[in-house]
């Protein structure tokens, strides 16, 4: 034992970053305790949770607040999806799209909400992460595109912040406690 410690650390060089040569000793100059490397590892590993949560909660919440308002499912009237797309059509960046929404805009209604309940959903539980956060983007990029698109200054309007905040889960997904953690394991284990 102490003869391979010794080949490690004589194979050591200063500013070295090559990971096959494993921890410094503690007693080395720039030694990290044990327990410090695993409080970064497990803080990087759950970096992501509270963001995730966060998100998931809020669609969650979006989705089934627009299915109990009895103002906003309905075609037209103060606060209806209707009116909020009559008023948004002329600001919009794709004004088309808010056109073929008024075609039917308690459809739209519907499919927005259900939507956002199906990624809030999945992003809880951590099922079809990378999916789940794909769908949160693509809502938030259709709201930012057509609702929120005139708001000025541009940081008043939350769609595109919540765009921007879905990219991380898009690219990292659930890594931890998650069934999407659950299943990889199984598969590994």
């Amino acid at each position: 034992m102490a003869h391979s410690a010794h080949a490690a650390r004589s194979t050591r060089t200063r500013g070295s970053t090559h990971q096959d040569v494993g921890p410094p000793e503690p007693h080395e100059e720039g030694a990290v305790p044990r327990r410090a490397g695993n409080w970064r590892e497990l803080a990087g590993r759950y970096a992501l949770l509270p963001l995730r949560l966060f998100l998931g909660a809020t669609f969650l919440y979006a989705g089934i607040d627009k299915l109990t308002d009895e103002l906003f499912l309905q075609e037209a009237g103060l606060g209806s999806v209707g009116d909020l797309m009559s008023n948004v059509r002329d600001g919009s960046a794709v004004p088309r799209l808010v056109d073929l929404a008024l075609h039917d805009p308690v459809s739209v209604g519907y499919a927005i909400a259900f939507a956002e309940i199906a990624v809030g959903t999945a992003t809880l539980v951590g099922l079809l992460a990378r999916t789940a956060a794909l769908g949160g983007a693509l809502v938030s990029l259709t709201l930012w595109l057509t609702v929120s698109w005139s708001t000025t200054p541009y940081y008043y309007g939350n769609d595109l912040v919540y765009l921007l905040a879905w990219t991380p889960l898009v690219l990292a997904g659930a890594q931890v406690l998650s069934l999407d953690a659950r299943v990889a394991a199984g598969r590994t284990g």
